[in-house]
């Protein structure tokens, strides 16, 4: 008998990984698996952590985060959103996906229900079913003008038991950008049904119309329950430093220091220090990235509206193609057959939710040159195995 709670004994790898991990280190491989570019951490950033260590910046310090941080983050919020955020309302518990992990906790149990906006990234299902709930996908429509989702599809999935619903916008990996109207809809549901609303968006810098998506934040009330989880890692290219945020009910704050201490005792206080940079000084670095990501963008659409199986409309942000191949049967044989002969990583569908099985996700958050070679490299593998794919 296996010691391991049935909830965890039964996780298994995600498809990122399980195409990622044997070829992880491989200089021939043009990485285009993961949510990140090619770019380090601008050296200001860097020159910030650095200079806290050589100051002895070593110790503990408050598991919800640093009070400098914190205040930072309230005047970064309420400059980008037009907001008077109440700063006992925020939390810096560690990485990003820490902040999910420990609102599900909160939230969830054996016997609950819970609810996930998909497509999503596979880390979140694994994070909710570590709860013990049952977990079910209420997945956006793909139309001609890109992705959507219609609340009608949340509400008939809402059982008696259902405590949880996550949603991430932008989202990784179709692109899709809640707008504000439609987060004031679901907010106002979560709210009729006392449901935790998580709100992913980490990726609210990364949009190509204006300076940010839509956020939770200008449409939620200060006892809403609602946490709206961010980071570091997309919008300033901080994916290896772990450092994130969440914005919750000022009055779960001491369970979010709770909580902290169990999980983390708290993030890294030099990367805290280097964080406070990015926020006061890292604007420019935003923008410039969010250029780069535009143009990746174009080259996407370019190469790949060059090949006819392929189903792709342009994503309004995150930094992700998530294409349909006409009579792809299996996405996991696809992104290891790519890896294989051509030397080219990227993650397969399935492993985004159930209805993704002919998609494949690519990130073109990569150098412009390095990202065009990967994606010629894609469509020469799908025109030499042309007549292994179903008619679809």
């Amino acid at each position: 008998m296996s010691p391991l709670r049935p909830e965890i004994a039964a996780l298994e790898q995600n498809g990122i990984t399980r195409v990622a991990l044997p070829r992880l280190d491989d200089p021939d491989v043009i990485a285009l698996w993961f949510g990140e570019g090619d770019l380090v951490t601008e050296g200001f950033i860097r020159d910030a952590a650095k200079q806290a260590l050589d100051e002895g910046d070593t110790f503990y310090t408050h598991p919800r985060g640093r009070q400098d941080l914190r205040e930072a983050l309230k005047r970064y919020l309420d400059d980008l959103y037009g907001i008077d955020l109440d700063p006992d309302r925020i939390s810096v518990p560690g990485a990003t996906m820490l902040g999910i992990t420990i609102a599900a906790q909160m939230a969830l149990g054996r016997g609950d229900h819970a609810i996930i906006v998909g497509p999503s990234w596979p880390n979140i299902e694994s994070t909710y079913r570590t709860t013990g709930a049952e977990v079910e996908y209420v997945r956006q429509r793909r139309t001609d003008a890109g992705w959507c989702l219609d609340l009608d599809d949340v509400r008939a999935a809402l059982r008696p038991n259902t405590r949880s619903l996550f949603v991430n916008t932008p989202c990784n990996p179709t692109g899709w950008v809640m707008p504000s109207e439609q987060q004031a809809e679901l907010l106002e549901l979560c709210r009729e049904r006392n449901l935790l609303l998580i709100a992913d968006e980490v990726y609210h810098r990364n949009v190509f119309d204006g300076p940010a998506a839509p956020s939770f934040l200008t449409v939620a009330r200060d006892d809403d329950p609602v946490v709206v989880v961010n980071g570091f890692s997309k919008a300033w290219a901080m994916t290896g430093w772990r450092i994130g945020w969440v914005v919750a009910p000022s009055r779960f704050a001491e369970t979010w220091a709770v909580l902290s201490e169990c999980f983390n005792t708290g993030a890294t206080v030099f990367v805290q220090r280097a964080a406070i940079t990015a926020l006061e000084r890292g604007e420019e670095v935003v923008t410039r990235l969010r250029g780069q990501y535009a143009r990746g963008r174009d080259i996407v659409s370019e190469v790949l509206g060059r090949c006819p199986r392929i189903e792709f409309t342009e994503p309004p942000g995150a930094f992700y193609a998530f294409p349909r191949l006409r009579g792809l049967r299996s996405s996991l044989a696809f992104a290891q057959g790519v890896l294989a002969e051509e030397n080219v990583g990227i993650a397969p569908g399935y492993t985004f939710g159930p209805g993704n099985e002919a998609h494949f996700r690519l990130c073109f958050a990569q150098s412009h040159d390095r990202l065009r070679d990967g994606l010629e490299r894609i469509v020469r593998y799908i025109e030499r195995h042309d007549n292994e794919f179903d008619a679809g």
